[in-house]
């Protein structure tokens, strides 16, 4: 199955996350298939970059976001 979730970069207590299509098998910062977006949760406000339209794209073809992305689309919609 292929998910929507976040690959997690940058230093020690300074997380920075890309927003990734991958594998669900694949490990958290392993292989991926596209990279849609990003999110820096320490700047403020949090910065949220998402290409819509291949989160939408990944969507129709069955990709699931995770719970934590969804939370995040969720609020850079708004």
């Amino acid at each position: 199955m292929v998910k929507i979730r976040l690959q997690r970069q940058g230093a020690k207590k300074a997380p920075f996350y890309h927003i990734v299509v991958a594998d669900s098998r694949s490990p958290r910062d392993g292989k991926i298939i596209e990279k849609i977006g990003s999110y820096d949760p320490m700047s403020e406000p949090s910065k949220i970059v998402i290409d819509k339209e291949k989160l939408e794209q990944w969507i129709r073809n069955g990709a699931k976001p995770t719970d934590s992305v969804r939370d995040i689309v969720d609020r850079a919609s708004k």
